[in-house]
């Protein structure tokens, strides 16, 4: 899954999409980047940025799900408060985990903030509204005894400012101006987070990979019991206490250049490199820049394809 917009100022194992902004600012319409230099240029002040985005996948087992919403106010009735919702969960074991988080998730974070906040404040506290957000719709979803579970990557764009929570491996990347390229997430899969794997461990876990009769040890490295190969989810009720919903979380405020966000599930980041995407959408409006990076990475799974049978 992607999704990508300009301002001015995902997927999971089954399928791709992903998310971009241009101009860091998530909202119903975004502008390209050489338009927001330009108005720079001629001294007009960019007082919030504008967020376009664009969405595509390319569904395999109907596991991933987006969420967009452009339209959220901090203050009901006040447009001037308005502020952005992007996010993407991969399910695995079934789509109900995934589902549910993308329909409760939003008012579980937002539950946790106090009435009453300035902006300010409210960006203040919002990193600490996301982790009890995210435990919440965990503990209800866990509720249901459904032994589903999903990776969430969910990204707030209030003006200038991105805050991004994530539990599992669908990664979010900023593209800022001059092509630097920044992570907003950390992936929870334990063949790369040796931190996670001695977490594990240090709680009584274990790590290995699955062993075959003649002793062989085979596949990613996953936490037992369970055999999770990630170390962060929302649900998998059944794979035990060492896995557990709280998410990193980064808060970061844009420069009036902007920029492109891209969140995208593991079926994009096994093809592509955060290089990759980023470069191979650079310069196109965000819907195309989302289903650029789709045809990159289904290109890329066709020639390796070839060279197996060849």
């Amino acid at each position: 899954m992607a999704l990508q917009g300009s301002t001015v100022s995902k997927q999971t194992q089954k399928s791709d999409q992903r998310y971009g902004h241009s101009g860091r600012i998530q909202s119903e319409q975004m502008v390209p980047l050489a338009s927001l230099l330009c108005r720079e240029v001629k001294c007009k002040k960019i007082e919030k940025p504008v967020v376009r985005c664009g969405l595509a996948a390319q569904p395999k087992k109907g596991e991933d799900f987006a969420f967009i919403k452009t339209d959220c106010q901090r203050i009901p009735g006040d447009s001037s408060s308005t502020y952005g919702v992007f996010a993407v969960f991969d399910g695995h074991n079934g789509s109900s985990a995934a589902l549910y988080s993308r329909d409760h998730l939003l008012n579980d974070v937002l539950s946790a903030i106090p009435a009453g906040l300035d902006r300010d404040e409210w960006l203040s506290v919002l990193p600490r509204a996301l982790v009890a957000g995210f435990v919440k719709t965990d503990k209800e979803f866990q509720e249901k005894e459904q032994t589903s579970g999903t990776t969430a990557t969910f990204v707030v764009v209030d003006g200038w400012t991105v805050t991004a929570a994530s539990v599992g491996d669908s990664r979010c990347i900023l593209d800022s101006q001059g092509g630097v390229i920044s992570l907003l997430t950390v992936d929870h899969r334990l063949e790369v987070n040796e931190e996670e794997r001695e977490r594990i461990t240090a709680s009584g876990g274990e790590v290995g990979r699955l062993s075959t009769v003649g002793g062989a040890e085979i596949g990613p490295l996953r936490c037992w019991p369970g055999g999770l190969c990630l170390s962060r989810s929302i649900g998998d009720m059944d794979v035990g206490e060492f896995i557990v919903p709280i998410p990193f979380v980064k808060q970061i405020k844009l420069s009036s250049a902007g920029g492109r966000l891209i969140i995208a599930s593991d079926g994009v980041w096994d093809s592509l490199s955060s290089d990759r995407a980023a470069n191979c959408c650079r310069g196109l409006p965000a819907e195309l820049a989302a289903k650029q990076i789709v045809k990159v990475k289904l290109q890329l799974e066709v020639h390796a394809s070839d060279v197996r049978i060849f």
